[in-house]
């Protein structure tokens, strides 16, 4: 058994000191910080203020489109102050952020609700000088060194069409095919309205007709209407839909409130009707009395395994391809065969288990420890998340079942792996048997979302009792509380299943350690395990 321990450490020096190792471990925080800023970065400098053309020619909707681009920054603009706020406020308003007491939306779902129940609320905003007092007001409350506050970029700007293109006097009534005809070209970016060459986002058109293009009750689907009637969205870029959204719901609104009017009902009324709620409220029954309100935290906490998951994945398929790599190599160079001069094929086999095994745990330590840096770092109001989930981390156990699972996967892949790798020559022959194996290790990962939706439905069940995906599968559930048979049960059988596969593994690996020349068939390798057991 010494001599397994020589070549674990042996494997264990040589994957570590390579420089790919420490590439892999240093990447992992930077990928985690880029995954959080980059997104914020892109959100507030790299995505330009988009210039969008409006052309109203019904003299009455355009106004509301208006507004309604308007109050989308002036949400923006309400957001930014409370973040502002909550960072330089005096006695640190960051640490007084309570996830336990906040809805499983964050701020940005409170901010939605907010709105939709009174679209005009932030209106105040818009008026001139309204910015400034809103932060003027703040500074009573703010640290002696906060710095200014920074408006946020308009995420989209009016633009007049130049009278170059279209006159004055054609506005009135010209065709919007002709409209589209004369603009195509900004629109498709191949010409530019403004000196800093800013490509022409979209063109909205309001034709005369359009305050009469109205669809009324259930029979308004099966209606036939033609499009060009009424408001016309042109736009190259179909995954932002932003501003098509906002303006097909201010427009919808304001076809509401003339409604109401129509029918003699006051719109204030209906204003007020819709302002109010009923009291509805999600309770966790698994929570202590009194606590039983489903809170943001508890959001975080229910699907903060899937990210252990997604982690346990990447690591055990990255060592068990080292595990692959290295047997091949060795094989492929003859430094096998020095190894069986002093060491039994079992002492080979356990010794590079056991050197990949500490490889893979070095690796997820420096993940773990660089993750729970990086939230304690982040943990503030752009980031809701990052405290809630540190919590977790700390006090939710899933720490150690994170490191068992990851061991018991492990032991279940390596054996399969190293037994490939013992039977290949070089990885041209392995990739035959790879593409099998990555197929079957795939299945977590399009399964985890589901899994995490019902821990404890029809499919996590399934999926728990076959041993290849317990790991995941239980590491998934693990938040969910999943009933005790489950547990201990599935935990039996990874045992059974890591025994008998490291028994197979070894029988294949004796044989085929020293074999060249063409892998041996299925049959034949069954053949020779089961003339193996026989003899033992």
């Amino acid at each position: 058994m010494n001599n397994s321990f020589i070549i674990a450490g042996r494997e264990y020096a040589d994957n570590a000191r390579t420089k790919g190792f420490w590439i892999n471990l240093l990447m992992f925080p930077i990928i985690l910080v880029a995954m959080i800023k980059i997104p914020q970065f892109l959100e507030e400098k790299a995505i330009p203020t988009r210039d969008y053309i409006l052309i109203d020619q019904s003299m009455e909707l355009g106004e509301v489109v208006e507004l309604a681009i308007e109050r989308q920054y002036a949400a923006k603009v309400a957001e930014a102050l409370g973040v502002y706020y909550l960072e330089n406020a005096k006695g640190g308003a960051i640490s007084e952020i309570d996830l336990e007491q906040m809805p499983s939306g964050g701020l940005e779902s409170m901010m939605d609700d907010f709105l939709e129940q009174d679209p005009s609320a932030l209106d105040s905003l818009l008026e001139p000088g309204a910015i400034d007092t809103a932060v003027a007001m703040m500074k009573f409350g703010l640290v002696d060194d906060a710095p200014e506050f920074e408006l946020p970029r308009r995420p989209f700007a009016r633009v007049s069409v130049p009278t170059s293109i279209i006159s004055t006097s054609e506005l009135v009534d010209i065709n919007s095919d002709e409209i589209i005809a004369r603009l195509r070209p900004y629109l498709l970016g191949d010409k530019f309205l403004t000196a800093d060459e800013n490509k022409l986002f979209a063109v909205i058109i309001i034709p005369p007709s359009a305050p009469t293009q109205i669809k009324r009750g259930p029979a308004g689907m099966v209606q036939q209407f033609d499009e060009k009637l009424g408001v016309q969205f042109w736009a190259r870029n179909l995954a932002d839909m932003k501003l098509s959204r906002s303006i097909a719901s201010a427009l919808n609104e304001h076809l509401h409130t003339n409604e109401y009017l129509r029918l003699g009902v006051n719109p204030e009324i209906v204003s007020e009707v819709k302002s109010t709620r009923l009291l509805f409220t999600s309770f966790d029954p698994s929570k202590d009395v009194g606590e039983e309100k489903v809170s943001m935290a508890d959001t975080i906490r229910q699907f903060a395994p899937l990210g252990f998951v997604y982690l346990m994945w990447i690591a055990i398929f990255t060592v068990v391809n080292m595990l692959l790599n290295n047997t091949i190599e060795e094989k492929s160079n003859r430094i096998i065969e020095v190894l069986l001069s002093s060491a039994t094929p079992w002492e080979i086999m356990s010794g590079k288990l056991l050197g990949i095994a500490g490889v893979g745990a070095t690796m997820m330590s420096g993940w773990v420890l660089s993750m729970v840096g990086l939230l304690m770092y982040m943990a503030g109001p752009q980031v809701e998340w990052a405290a809630t989930l540190l919590e977790v981390l700390s006090n939710s156990g899933l720490l150690p079942l994170f490191g068992l699972y990851f061991l018991a996967g492990y032991l279940t892949y390596s054996g399969l792996f190293l037994a490939i790798g013992s039977l290949c020559n070089t990885i041209k022959d392995a990739q035959n048997f790879m593409g099998t194996a990555t197929v079957i290790l795939m299945v977590p990962l399009m399964t985890m979302v589901f899994v995490a939706r019902d821990p404890n439905g029809t499919l996590a069940q399934v999926l728990t009792w076959i041993p290849l995906y317990t790991p995941f599968v239980m590491m998934n559930r693990a938040a969910a509380d999943p009933p005790a048979f489950d547990m201990w049960g599935s935990a039996i059988l990874m045992l059974v299943t890591i025994v008998t596969m490291l028994w197979i593994s070894s029988r294949i690996f004796r044989i085929g350690i020293l074999r060249t020349g063409q892998p041996p068939k299925l049959v034949e390798l069954f053949k020779s395990v089961m003339t193996s057991l026989k003899n033992q």
